[in-house]
């Protein structure tokens, strides 16, 4: 069986190594399989997040990219856990749009843009590791799908209303459960392990297989390549061990309130239970006026009874 080679990681090659049009192939094999259509890469451009987060470059790195057809391929990459990532999904996609249209221009300018989000954490609630996502217009009477006008197709090159909009492809790296499927799995196991089999025929991996080995990188950048992994290997376990310590003390954080709350419970069961006795008492002490009373209507009736019948004897 022979050995696995371990390449350069898929977010360091985003950094340095696919920006160079030579590289351009590795790029563009990912994206084809991703995307199912030919990706033919123009150029490449640093993302937001970069720019605006130079200290957390071990954890984030994003690239803009824009194909032949002039369409924008928004490519992000995340180890650590944010809770409202979709939201960031979100507003990386609607800038990335408003910032390419120049005020005063026809929105017929609006250019196509596919956000690719590629996470090493667990998001959302759901059994694939694989999620698309693409506005469709669909009629609430009819259940039909809008479609442009014969006009509009020419004019814009598409076919439907969703083709205009946005699409989003989510990678869950940590669920793939390392059995490749098909080609596109073939990448996902790479971008999970660093490692490409000799049996991936993917478009893209031969050219990944030479230009991201480790050893084609000059000294020093192999060394700022090991400092970068040393320093996310730190990363994720301060990131795990916050989260043990986190349970631990959520634990013992239950345990203790377990015990108020078992406390609380036993207070208000000696609560009810006082006041139980109390309207057992209040009812048995109604129920002794009734008695008393049922008795007082007893002798009053047997008082009229009588008066009645001496009435009667003296009216004889």
């Amino acid at each position: 069986m022979k050995r696995e080679r371990v390449l350069i990681s898929f977010d360091y090659a985003l950094k340095r190594l696919l920006r160079n049009k030579a590289n351009y192939e590795v790029l563009e094999g990912f994206l084809s399989e991703l995307l199912s259509k030919n990706v033919s890469v123009k150029n490449i451009g640093e993302g937001e997040s970069n720019k605006e987060n130079p200290n957390d470059k071990h954890n984030r790195v994003d690239i803009l990219v824009e194909d032949e057809s002039g369409e924008i391929l928004l490519i992000e990459l995340q180890f650590r856990h944010q809770i409202d990532f979709l939201h960031r999904m979100l507003f990386g996609t609607s800038k990335t749009i408003s910032e390419r249209i120049v005020q005063g221009e026809e929105y017929m300018q609006v250019k196509k843009v596919y956000s690719i989000n590629i996470v090493y954490f667990d998001i959302g609630q759901g059994a694939d590791y694989v999620y698309h996502g693409k506005t469709h217009f669909m009629g609430l009477h009819k259940n039909d799908e809008l479609h442009l006008s014969s006009a509009q197709r020419e004019i814009f090159g598409k076919e439907t209303a969703a083709d205009i909009y946005p699409e989003y492809y989510l990678l869950k790296v940590n669920s793939f459960d390392d059995v490749a499927k098909d080609t596109l799995d073939e990448w996902i196991y790479f971008l999970k392990h660093n490692v490409i089999k000799d049996e991936f025929k993917a478009k893209g991996m031969d050219k990944a297989r030479e230009a991201l080995k480790r050893d084609n990188l000059p000294p020093e950048e192999q060394k700022a390549y090991d400092y970068m992994m040393y320093q996310r290997s730190d990363d994720l376990s301060a990131i795990a061990s916050s989260k043990l310590e986190g349970r631990i003390e959520g634990r013992e954080e239950g345990r203790e309130e377990g015990r108020i709350e078992r406390e609380k419970l036993a207070e208000e069961l000696e609560k009810e239970r006082r006041e139980r006795e109390e309207r057992e008492k209040e009812i048995e002490k109604e129920r002794e006026e009734r008695k008393e009373r049922e008795k007082e209507i007893e002798k009053e009736r047997a008082y009229f009874l009588a008066e009645i019948t001496r009435l009667k004897q003296n009216g004889k």
